[in-house]
């Protein structure tokens, strides 16, 4: 039996009006408890040494070679906030790990066979993908007190092809809600197209526009529980604050564009080297 679509008509009549769709349950309660499980084992054997720190505030950041080779490895990135005056890490390096990626879903077998599995090629074929491939992937912890802000964005800024394709898939390995961290949207912008880009050229990095100011009444909280996904339109502005609470708020996301009847943009910060490798052994999403 091939593969089926798997969203109703309400679903794709809300995601194509608000550019964005919650499905509850996506997860099984053992599917989230193992991806927690071996998150816990990949941070207990990795080493400290070797990290970065990851901020979408300050972006200078986030662009050194560790994070632009990260596309091909797992990679683990500290909170801004993690460090002491001192330079040393204010508490264990559990508490204080902004997120890995961006490589789970190809090198790791837990997040693989979760991201390879058939409800997720079922969800992109009833959202009209042909070859999709699954571009990168990240665990984000959203610390107790200390996660980062993300600010206002549009995923296909960072993931841009021609036409635009991309789709983000955030999964929610815990509760999330306005006290911890949790997504905010602006329902509809995906309609006003893309922004800005983030390009990749012989200086370095950079957006190719400054950003637009945003009107906070805007937004609206997705608060969801352990197990649901929202799906994330490629053109919708969305954002999450800075956790102050005394809860982490962990999610597993992936950002999936399509490979047929669209070009891989040469100056994304992902090269497409790296898009055709992934484009020859994601045969499991072909539909």
């Amino acid at each position: 039996m091939g593969i089926v679509p798997n969203l109703n008509s309400d679903q794709l009549q809300f995601f194509h009006s608000h550019g964005y769709l919650v499905i509850e349950s996506f997860a099984t309660p053992d599917e989230v408890h193992a991806m927690r499980n071996r998150m816990e084992l990949l941070l207990h054997g990795f080493d400290c040494s070797t990290s970065s720190v990851f901020s979408t505030v300050n972006q200078q950041l986030s662009t050194d070679d560790y994070f632009l080779q990260s596309a091909e490895n797992i990679s683990f990135f500290f909170e801004e906030k993690a460090f002491g005056e001192n330079g040393n890490l204010k508490q264990g390096k559990e508490l204080s790990i902004n997120k890995v990626g961006h490589a789970l879903h190809e090198l790791d077998p837990v997040f693989k066979s979760f991201s390879d599995s058939e409800k997720f090629s079922g969800l992109l074929l009833s959202l009209g993908y042909k070859r999709p491939i699954a571009i990168q992937s990240m665990y984000i912890f959203k610390q107790p007190g200390i996660g980062g802000e993300v600010v206002p964005h549009q995923d296909n800024s960072f993931l841009y092809t021609e036409p635009t394709t991309c789709t983000g898939l955030w999964l929610a390995l815990e509760d999330a809600n306005t006290t911890n961290g949790c997504l905010w949207a602006i329902p509809g912008s995906h309609k006003n197209g893309l922004v800005r880009r983030f390009l990749r050229g012989d200086k370095g990095v950079y957006f190719d526009q400054p950003s637009p100011t945003y009107d906070k009444k805007d937004f609206v909280p997705i608060e969801v529980k352990a197990g649901s996904l929202v799906v994330i339109h490629g053109d919708v502005i969305h954002q999450s604050f800075e956790n102050q609470s005394p809860k982490s708020r962990h999610a597993y996301s992936l950002h999936v564009v399509d490979t047929e009847g669209c070009v891989w943009a040469q100056d994304n910060c992902v090269d497409a080297t790296r898009v055709e490798e992934d484009d020859a052994c994601n045969e499991s999403w072909y539909i």
